[in-house]
């Protein structure tokens, strides 16, 4: 008996189901509801296998992507989690938030035909499937070296290179300044996006492996780099807490009541469940007419929490839509939900009421002229085109800086002049036993180049302090015969 046709591979992407526009505007649960078995295989079955792989390269953290989709076609799908966890340690994370489209997929043969494999959506079937399984096994560690690390900050960067360092044999302590791990995996990104459940899950997952976390400690106020280095015995201290100063556009009205940075408005929502009040008691106010002030993905964050909390929510962004930095699948949830966009409009002023509570956005229309340094065109003011936009809460989300608190408390830390600390394209800075990577060093950017940055600050620490030459934590998770410069 012949056995039978194999079937056709699929041209397209495998849809991935998600709640309705008109249900998920209403609650906190999470949009895309993540793949079955079924769809996961069909999908991952559209992989090429090339025998050059140019998305591992596309990968900040070169996970092993053919290895990973072929064992989904076997239907091993938590082997295929286990191969992701060779080099990402959170792989449910980056499945939901990594902007896969400019970065792995964008390497893909298929992208050519504008139908790259779903990787990221493959990379969280697997990880949920393992975790929902009750499938996650501890690796093997190498033996205890004598060496202790410390890790100051618990975002993406931090808890990446507490995963390295811990399976290297290192004593490695990470000290959060909030009560809560993740940095902006816990405080920065909504519910609907990444539940929080998910990121502790992942961190429990490192504490298994034997990181020890220390929560409510502010390195740079209760304890020092230079206490962590001499007095508490580390033998080396990576910084990676993220770039949370807010920014402000300078404008009249920014110290009304009802005006608020992204930073504090996501925070307050997303760590402090300010959603849930008052079962929790985070207060915050929920406007009926909401500006939120940028276009970038922390905008879209920002603009989709306002509509869940009940408002008319606008998106006041000086350029066009095609120049929002913001990611195409974020701006397209954000519009089916109800989010409206005020493009090419640059606000002037906030507007308040006689008790100091805003009431307006005056804003200025503006149109495009020549590319700037970006290389977007630079957007000009029209003359007497001011109009004001009816609101009583808005969210300035214009992007963040470096909070000088760590900085400013740690002598012989190089800065450059944003206030970033300076390093090489290894973490390393101008201190002694310190290491930085992450937002903190190129300002903000995404999950994935934080955890690359982690990545690569592990492997010259463990060079640095073992005489070790640096190489890829996992070699066996790349193909054979391919190397990336990472």
């Amino acid at each position: 008996m012949s056995p039978a046709p194999k079937k056709p591979r699929r041209k397209d992407k495998v849809p991935m189901p998600e709640q309705a526009p008109e249900v998920r505007a209403k609650n906190f649960l999470e949009v895309p509801l993540g793949y079955d078995a079924e769809m996961a295989v069909e999908e991952a079955e559209r992989c090429l296998q090339c025998k050059v792989p140019a998305c591992v390269c596309g990968c900040p953290v070169n996970i092993n992507i053919p290895g990973f989709i072929q064992l989904i076609t076997e239907r091993k799908f938590a082997e295929a989690a286990r191969k992701i966890k060779e080099t990402n340690a959170l792989p449910a994370v980056c499945g939901r938030v990594c902007p896969q489209e400019s970065q792995c997929e964008a390497q893909c043969v298929l992208n050519k035909m504008g139908r790259a494999v779903a990787i990221g959506r493959l990379e969280r079937f697997a990880a949920d499937f393992e975790r929902e399984h009750e499938l996650v096994q501890i690796p093997p560690k190498a033996a205890l070296n004598g060496k202790k690390i410390a890790v100051v900050g618990s975002g993406p960067s931090g808890l990446t290179v507490a995963g390295d360092m811990i399976l290297l044999g290192y004593d490695v302590t990470i000290f959060e300044a909030f009560h809560k791990p993740g940095g902006v995996l816990m405080y920065g990104i909504p519910e609907f996006r990444l539940p929080k459940d998910i990121v502790e899950k992942e961190v429990d997952y490192l504490v298994k492996l034997g990181v020890n976390l220390k929560l409510n400690e502010i390195v740079g106020k209760t304890v020092t780099i230079d206490e962590l280095l001499t007095e508490k015995g580390f033998h080396a201290v990576f910084i990676g807490v993220g770039a949370g100063l807010p920014k402000f556009l300078g404008i009249p009205g920014e110290n009304l009541g009802g005006m608020y940075s992204a930073n504090e408005y996501l925070t307050r929502s997303n760590l402090m469940k300010a959603y849930r009040f008052p079962e929790y008691d985070t207060p915050i106010v929920r406007g009926k007419k909401v500006c939120v002030i940028g276009g970038g993905n922390v905008a879209m964050d920002s603009a989709r929490t306002a509509l869940r909390l009940g408002g008319d929510v606008s998106i006041v962004y000086r350029r066009a839509r095609e120049q929002m930095p913001a990611r195409a699948e974020e701006i397209h949830h954000a519009e089916e939900e109800g989010v409206k966009l005020c493009l090419l409009t640059n606000p002037v002023e906030i507007l308040g009421d006689e008790n100091n509570m805003v009431n307006g956005l005056k804003c200025s229309r503006m149109e495009l002229g020549e590319p700037d340094e970006s290389g977007r065109s630079k957007p000009i003011l029209i003359p007497n085109s001011e109009y004001v936009i009816e609101s009583d809460l808005v969210i300035n989300a214009i992007g963040a800086g470096a909070n000088p608190l760590l900085t400013t408390s740690t002598p012989g830390l190089e800065l450059n002049k944003w206030g970033y600390i300076t390093a090489d394209e290894w973490g390393k800075t101008s201190k002694e036993g310190v290491w930085a990577g992450g937002d903190i060093v190129t300002g903000m950017a995404t999950v994935i180049e934080a955890m690359g940055a982690g990545r690569k600050s592990a492997m010259d620490i463990h060079e640095k302090l073992m005489g070790v030459k640096k190489a890829i934590a996992s070699p066996e998770a790349l193909p054979d015969d391919m190397t990336c410069k990472l």
